[in-house]
């Protein structure tokens, strides 16, 4: 079980006797198919354990990737123990507060938090891998064509129950990932959402890096914009695009931008309908709503709003 293992390792960890007490708490948050929980030993700060299984080729680059953003000195809980034999590891509990909790606060208290994350992305943008790490495959046209059937299979087939066939063939959807395929020029976290940035301090810090991969900077950019989750006005997000420029100093291509925003949402949306009809999670299905008036939002008057028309309204 993975709970007897992450035990075994708390122990051996601090060299603690069989008969010494320690609680541990599941922390019920994100579909990742690992098992993470908080682990409590009496006198003793508390850890976040991870038991992963190798079912998902990107669980394996967790402590290598940690190790590798820890040296490029990004904000990344430190890891505390790690046993790749029994595919464990304790690293360092930031706490319960991430982005998603300061949804309802106001603008200026997510302010510096929003800062700090885009601070993260800039520096990742500068990072470059030595020759012989092993990243995730890079985004690729493949890999957004891969994106596009998950959201076809899930989101218009399994929760609108519509045929896709017509979506699967559409020329202009096939031209968005040939585009944005075109070439991965920066390093990218796949899953740049508030509830993958964690506040500690005054900083925000990166957790599920495993899936880091070669891409294009924008895809991470679009994903903290256009989270669903969050769902901000479009008051809020001119105030984070402008607080992005002010940190990288650079302004993003419109259009660009709005491409990599539609398809990382059509990524949400499968997302979301796979693991609310797949693991009966009816608060990934709420999601829903959100995600699909912001796809709408960002193919408008463009060619891409024709070709999801009819499944979006």
């Amino acid at each position: 079980m993975p709970a007897d293992t992450l035990l075994t390792a708390i122990r051996a960890h601090l060299d603690l006797a069989p008969t010494h007490r320690v609680i541990m708490e599941p922390i019920q948050k994100g579909a990742s198919g690992r098992t993470i929980i908080r682990i409590k030993p009496d006198d003793y700060p508390s850890f976040i354990g991870i038991h992963y299984t190798l079912e998902r080729s990107d669980n394996a680059n967790f402590l290598p990737v940690a190790q590798f953003l820890t040296e490029a000195g990004l904000n990344i809980p430190k890891v505390l123990y790690d046993n790749t034999r029994r595919q464990v590891a304790l690293i360092e509990d930031l706490g319960d507060e991430d982005l998603l909790s300061l949804k309802e606060a106001p603008f200026e208290k997510r302010e510096p938090y929003y800062r700090s994350a885009f601070e993260q992305l800039d520096k990742l943008l500068y990072t470059r891998p030595p020759k012989d790490f092993d990243l995730q495959p890079p985004f690729d046209e493949a890999l957004y064509r891969w994106e596009q059937e998950y959201f076809f299979d899930h989101f218009v087939e399994t929760h609108l129950g519509r045929d896709s066939s017509t979506l699967r063939e559409d020329p202009i959807l096939q031209g968005l990932a040939k585009r944005l395929g075109a070439t991965a020029p920066h390093m990218v976290h796949r899953d740049f959402q508030s509830q993958n940035l964690m506040l500690h301090g005054d900083n925000t810090y990166l957790i599920d890096f495993q899936g880091l991969r070669m891409g294009r900077q924008e895809y991470d950019l679009a994903s903290l914009l256009y989270d669903p989750y969050m769902n901000h006005s479009a008051e809020d997000r001119r105030k984070l695009l402008t607080l992005w420029e002010e940190v990288c100093e650079e302004e993003p291509i419109e259009p660009l931008l709005k491409d990599c925003a539609a398809q990382r949402l059509m990524q949400a949306l499968g997302a979301y309908s796979f693991i609310g009809h797949g693991q009966n999670d009816e608060w990934y299905l709420k999601q829903i709503p959100a995600a699909v008036a912001l796809l709408q939002e960002v193919t408008a008057d463009t060619p891409l709003e024709e070709s999801l028309a009819d499944v979006l309204d």
